[in-house]
């Protein structure tokens, strides 16, 4: 048992050292690779425990395509870090209330194991031991918890919607396209025909509205 404690330790360590790294790091980019590093242990946490599933999923979904996204999309885009901080006084309250509910809750989940180790026991379905990782996560997580699952798929929704808001930015100078005023173009509105008379050019203003 001393080797997997080891482990168990290593993991843990390096997992929260890497969080508060990913919030303390000033560069975006470093934040995002102490952010894979915690991925990284937190699916060897994972396969400590026998969720096998878990950590490969943490490993192929998350860093293999969400935090790889991030990065890219981090280093592609010329975000101006500076004026988003500008806001940081006047969104810390709501901050702190929302921290200070999360910490709440923590101290509840802590608080009830503490009082009462059996607890995680109590809540749990009975699994058949005859079937496989994967297929007993599954057994649960869409039949007793199935509404909690759906509700949790609502809550990304809408934090992606609530992103895609927060991150859209029209500018003024940008052609867009609109489909319906394409296709209600007639030859008439498409071209224009001008009779130029023989030796002489089009006036600006003509030659303006020919090429419009």
């Amino acid at each position: 048992m001393i080797l997997p404690a080891l482990f168990f330790y290593l993991f843990a360590t390096v997992c929260v050292a890497s969080a508060v790294m990913v919030i303390v790091s000033r560069n975006p980019v470093h934040s995002v690779l102490f952010l894979i590093l915690a991925f990284v242990n937190a699916a060897g946490l994972f396969i400590l425990m026998g969720a096998e599933f878990l950590g490969m999923m943490l490993i192929v979904v998350y860093v293999g395509a969400v935090a790889v996204l991030f990065l890219f999309v981090i280093m592609m885009l010329d975000v101006d870090f500076v004026e988003l901080r500008e806001g940081f006084i006047q969104y810390l309250p709501i901050g702190i209330v929302i921290g200070g509910i999360f910490m709440f809750e923590l101290l509840l989940v802590v608080g009830a194991w503490v009082i009462n180790p059996k607890v995680a026991k109590t809540i749990t379905a009975a699994i058949p031991t005859n079937v496989s990782n994967t297929e007993a996560l599954g057994l649960v997580l869409y039949t007793k918890y199935v509404y909690y699952f759906q509700l949790a798929g609502m809550v990304l929704l809408v934090a992606m919607i609530g992103a895609i808001v927060l991150t859209l930015r029209h500018k003024a100078k940008v052609k867009r396209q609109n489909i319906n005023v394409q296709n209600a173009r007639t030859p008439e509105l498409a071209m224009a025909l001008r009779k130029v008379a023989s030796g002489q050019g089009l006036q600006d203003a003509d030659a303006a509205e020919w090429v419009k």
